[in-house]
């Protein structure tokens, strides 16, 4: 019996991968860099193997229709890096030929460029390039910006809007996202790898909003009382560097305030996810931002 693998799902996106797979009766295996947790909700429901970059890659690829890769890192850390990332990816692209992988959904993002100036977005072109040079059956989803439960970013939004009595918003806030729900981009994925052909898809929610305004409906979502308010760029980033100092954490990098900025979270495509942001943030706002998440205890600890 053939099995889907996904990279990640004990972390964010891969575990609501593993879910949809679940749900439509599939057998699943996770490749993770996270000790065992039993009180995880898939704890017993999916294989665990360890993702290791070796000669067992292949081996732990064994009887795998589909991988669904998540792996990627948020930013450049010590020896953790984004060519290192590229490279890792190529090998489990390779162990996937090896093991006979009949498909693989991979997770990028939108708008990624060889040429983009930041390498964020480069890193993923090449992950992308690496795949089609792989001549495996493929599909490359491209997210925007992922909203749900226990996301980093609007769930730490809400945690500041919720403490400090000013919010700040780098320039005038009027660049644009497009959120998609982590549920509607699993689905997307899982629809792309029970398709044939290979395919490069945006994975993009159905409301194109600012920045601004995506934090003022948090603020109406969290029942804040914080004032909004804009700064330069620099003054903004050197906030979050003294934040990221207090809490332990990074909270957010120049490269992507720029890429923020620059307005690569959207996408020219028809919207495949049908989740609206506003109704979510209505219907969770009064839980969401209690407490911080750590993308360093999550991801490096």
């Amino acid at each position: 019996m053939t099995v889907d693998v996904v990279t990640g799902a004990f972390s964010y996106t891969g575990r609501h991968i593993a879910e949809a797979l679940l749900e439509r009766g599939r057998e699943v295996r996770t490749l993770t860099r996270r000790p065992a947790d039993p009180t995880h909700p898939l704890a017993g429901r999916v294989d665990r193997r360890p993702l290791v970059f070796d000669d067992s890659l292949a081996e732990s690829l064994e009887r795998a229709d589909t991988l669904y890769n998540t792996f990627w890192v948020r930013f450049e850390r010590a020896d953790t890096t984004f060519a290192r990332a590229v490279e890792s990816t190529r090998a489990l692209f390779a162990a996937a030929a090896r093991a006979g992988v009949r498909r693989i959904v991979h997770v990028s993002v939108s708008n990624a460029d060889a040429r983009s100036p930041f390498p964020y977005f480069r890193g993923k072109a090449e992950t992308e390039e690496a795949l089609r040079e792989s001549g495996l059956s493929h599909a490359i989803v491209r997210p925007t910006l992922v909203f749900g439960p226990e996301d980093i970013l609007l769930t730490n939004i809400a945690w500041a809007l919720r403490r400090l009595p000013v919010f700040l918003v780098a320039g005038d806030g009027g660049y644009e996202v497009q959120p998609v729900s982590v549920g509607d981009t699993a689905r997307i994925c899982v629809d792309a790898g029970a398709a044939d052909g290979d395919v490069v898809v945006d994975a993009a929610g159905p409301e194109r909003l600012t920045f601004d305004a995506l934090v003022r409906l948090l603020v109406r979502a969290t029942g804040s009382r914080a004032r909004v308010m804009h700064a330069p760029p620099r003054v903004a980033l050197a906030v979050a560097r003294l934040a990221g100092l207090l809490l332990r954490d990074v909270v957010v990098t120049r490269e992507e305030l720029d890429a923020l900025r620059a307005g690569l979270l959207v996408s020219d495509e028809p919207p495949r996810g049908t989740d609206r942001i506003r109704p979510w943030l209505e219907e969770h706002g009064s839980e969401l931002g209690r407490s911080y998440t750590s993308e360093l205890a999550r991801n490096f600890a």
